[in-house]
């Protein structure tokens, strides 16, 4: 007997972020609506595999399935990166200077502004994509990571725990995509440390 069930339908998250240092409301604003476009195909995408495996379509040499799956974990990794990352934002920062996660970052890379060093060069490198701090469940050890595209170089089994956009629209509204180095900067000044230390297994 099959039984038809519905995929499940995400709805976007709301932040209250306005007041960033560094990062202004306007670009808020439009980063909040990709967010919300990631969120919106996601469901679309979930909705007609769904409709194909209900009809009893699915299959691998069909091109258009294909592609519907493979875009599926484009749009999905969208979506959670960017909750991700508003998520570790906060209008009311504070400095870090010792705990679970300042030690965990300092003893992965010798100290923690050797850390900071090592993610802000691979946020600074050339391309769009995302820079993150990821813990290795199997060990606890944090490395910093390159991902582009959404689902290209996320590590299995990793957690994320520092996740820092730097697709140009994450900032292009107040730095030159020259500037960089500079929106970073604004980032590492409203990190919430503690949502990010709330993130470790």
């Amino acid at each position: 007997m099959n039984v038809s069930t519905a995929p499940k339908v995400y709805t976007p998250k709301k932040w209250s972020l306005s007041g960033l240092n560094g990062i202004s409301d306007g670009t808020l604003e439009m980063h909040f609506g990709l967010y919300e476009g990631y969120v919106k195909n996601t469901n679309l995408l979930n909705e007609r595999l769904s409709e194909i495996r209900q009809a009893g379509k699915a299959a691998g040499a069909d091109p258009s399935y294909a592609e519907l799956v493979r875009r599926l974990g484009f749009e999905y990794n969208g979506m959670r990166l960017h909750e991700l990352y508003f998520d570790n934002m906060t209008t009311k920062p504070t400095a870090i200077g010792n705990g679970r996660l300042y030690n965990a970052l300092g003893e992965a890379y010798g100290g923690f502004d050797e850390w900071k060093k090592d993610f802000m060069a691979v946020g600074g490198m050339r391309g769009v994509g995302w820079a993150i701090a990821y813990c290795d469940t199997a060990n606890g050890q944090i490395t910093n990571h390159w991902i582009s595209d959404h689902e290209n170089g996320n590590v299995a089994g990793f957690v994320p725990i520092v996740v820092l956009d730097v697709w140009e629209h994450a900032f292009i509204k107040d730095y030159k995509p020259a500037e960089r180095g500079k929106y970073i900067e604004a980032f590492f000044a409203n990190l919430d440390w503690k949502a990010c230390e709330s993130r470790l297994p």
